[in-house]
């Protein structure tokens, strides 16, 4: 199971952040297909929030058949898996980049001594 870290300040709605949480669960390994997901009010209760929150974000992920509800046993991430588009993941990117470039800017880094940093972590994970 992971540990949801919900952000207040970021701007991003709730339930947005619950979804990439799941989904990043999904692809990195922590959450594992056929897996129990806690139930919306469980959730809601462990992450303070609205049940309604919780549960527009578990619905928008049935949606796309990353989970499923089963009647009277729980929501489980779905056993087919999913993919995520080419144009998803481009934006996804974006976002993260404007993000991370806000910041390290901020700290007045230089882009080539971002890239280089990048350059560094990607070496050393190999």
């Amino acid at each position: 199971m992971i540990k949801f870290l919900l952000d207040y300040s970021s701007g991003v709605p709730i339930y947005r952040q619950i979804i990439d949480q799941i989904r990043f669960g999904i692809a990195s390994g922590q959450l594992k297909l056929g897996e129990q997901l806690p139930t919306v009010r469980a959730l809601a209760v462990e992450l303070k929030v609205n049940l309604n929150t919780v549960s527009k974000a578990y619905k928008e992920l049935e949606i796309k058949n990353i989970l499923e509800t089963q009647q009277g046993s729980g929501t489980f991430i779905s056993q087919t898996g999913f993919i995520v588009s080419g144009k998803e993941r481009k934006d996804k990117l974006k976002e993260i980049c404007t993000q991370f470039s806000a910041a390290a800017l901020s700290y007045g880094f230089t882009v080539d001594e971002i890239i280089e940093e990048l350059k560094l972590i990607e070496t050393s994970k190999n």
